[in-house]
């Protein structure tokens, strides 16, 4: 099978397209035709090593994968030979198959499209969880979300808006407002041009829950606009900087910052997952898929390239050009 292989920790562009003999299956595992991979920022971190996730190298990387269901292992009963689904790998994604134990396997409405569907992954599935499991975000809420336009802003926006809650979103440049005011942002602030913390206090008073991918000077102004017990969620560093947290300013204000990780909820942390945590994912994307289907949760896809322009579409990542998500297309 053709795949991306990393042989050693290092950027993104030392990837290699090679072929290489098609993964073995387990009692436990679902073999996929992969259509559509996502990528994110964080496959940048993996291959660089500077991920909690570490596989052994060499390996494939990629994480958000949709495809068709070529083979499932003599344990498998939830999913079937010819199946459409999702699946959340912990490595391997970036490659013509990859087998995925089966709790990460999810069947996709006729109606969602591959590269759509590796959306909800991780960056659905990220924004779900933190904001509904950890978040405990309710109607009638303010929740500010960072990054907004990106590939985890976009599905923070319409999953908050699906929970009730009233949504600030922030990015930078007309172009990106306007894409987050698409998918149901009642109000948008510009990073490039206005002050934060000004803007938020202004509109509604303050923020009950922050949805933070960004980190850095978001986190800043993040503490300086929420109201007393707060939840400021950390989903990632994409700004580059992990914030030192000032734990006067929690005191004071009452607010509490929850770390998020979605693949500890898929198994990939080191930590053992209740198997009752399966039955919760299910749940997750049954919700999920039916409010695709009534329109509310709109996945977008900001550009599509063949396996072989892996790096363009590290690049579109990395200098955020992208709106939505970037996508490896295979044949």
């Amino acid at each position: 099978m053709r795949c991306l292989l990393c042989t050693a920790y290092g950027p993104f562009d030392s990837l290699r397209l090679t072929d290489l003999p098609a993964p073995p299956l387990t009692p436990d595992g679902v073999r996929i035709g992969v259509k559509a991979a996502g990528v994110g920022f964080a496959a940048s971190l993996v291959v660089a090593g500077k991920h909690q996730t570490r596989p052994p190298v060499p390996f494939v990387p990629g994480t958000e994968v949709a495809g068709v269901v070529l083979e499932c292992g003599p344990d498998v009963t939830r999913v079937r030979v010819g199946e459409r689904v999702a699946a959340c790998a912990a490595w391997g994604g970036f490659a013509e198959q990859v087998v995925v134990p089966e709790r990460t396997v999810f069947p996709i409405p006729a109606a969602l499209g591959f590269a759509a569907a590796t959306n909800f992954c991780t960056v659905y599935g990220t924004a779900y969880g933190a904001l509904k499991w950890r978040g405990l975000l309710g109607p009638g809420e303010v929740l500010l979300v960072h990054g907004a336009a990106g590939a985890s802003g976009l599905p923070a926006i319409e999953i908050g808006k699906a929970l009730g809650a009233t949504v600030i979103a922030v990015a930078g440049g007309a172009e990106k407002l306007g894409v987050c005011r698409e998918h149901g942002a009642d109000h948008t602030i510009d990073h490039q041009r206005e002050d934060i913390r000004e803007r938020v206090l202004a509109l509604t008073g303050g923020a009950d829950v922050v949805f933070d991918p960004v980190s850095g000077g978001a986190f800043d102004a993040s503490l300086r606009c929420v109201r007393p017990e707060a939840r400021i969620l950390i989903i990632g560093f994409a700004g580059g900087t992990v914030p030192q947290i000032p734990a006067n300013i929690l005191l004071v204000k009452n607010v509490t910052v929850v770390g998020f990780y979605w693949g500890h909820y898929l198994g990939w942390g080191k930590s053992p997952v209740a198997a009752d945590n399966w039955e919760r994912l299910r749940a997750a994307y049954g919700e999920m898929f039916r409010w695709f289907g009534e329109g509310r949760l709109k996945p977008t896809v900001s550009a599509r390239f063949p396996l072989s322009e892996f790096r363009a579409a590290m690049a579109m990542v990395l200098e955020r050009r992208a709106i939505g998500k970037v996508v490896l297309e295979v044949e």
